[in-house]
């Protein structure tokens, strides 16, 4: 099973809903994107009510470090592409996430009395007693 949405799904999800060809879909849903990373490299914010804001943010020159020696290493300033979900959004996922623990999911996502990443039943972790 596949968990990642990709623009051919998009495509193909407004060629279902609309009915227009998927040639037609294909390229609306390109131009759509086209335009949300145009908006972004004019410095623009983007904002999809009930979907989220994307927005492009400075950040400054720091220090920071190497990972695999540990030396100090200047990162130099950038931009960076962030992204705020809507309240409306947070409160769907949130709901869909709580009505799959309900139908037998647990937290992590996975049928209950699967295992989980470490190959722990999910239902039988125990939170350390530290």
């Amino acid at each position: 099973m596949n968990n990642t949405l990709t623009r051919a799904d998009l495509a193909e999800a407004v060629h279902q809903e609309v009915g227009l060809s998927r040639q037609d879909c294909a390229l609306l849903v390109e131009r759509t994107l086209d335009l949300v990373v145009e908006a972004l490299e004019r410095g623009e914010t983007v904002k999809l009510s009930g979907f989220g804001v994307f927005q492009v943010r400075a950040k400054s020159a720091r220090m920071g470090r190497n990972p695999k020696t540990g030396e100090p290493a200047p990162i130099d300033p950038r931009r960076v592409i962030s992204f705020r979900a809507s309240q409306v959004m947070k409160a769907k996922v949130d709901s869909a996430f709580n009505s799959r623990q309900l139908n037998g999911h647990g937290r992590d996502g996975l049928p209950t009395g699967s295992l989980d990443r470490d190959g722990v039943p999910s239902d039988r972790r125990v939170a350390n007693a530290g």
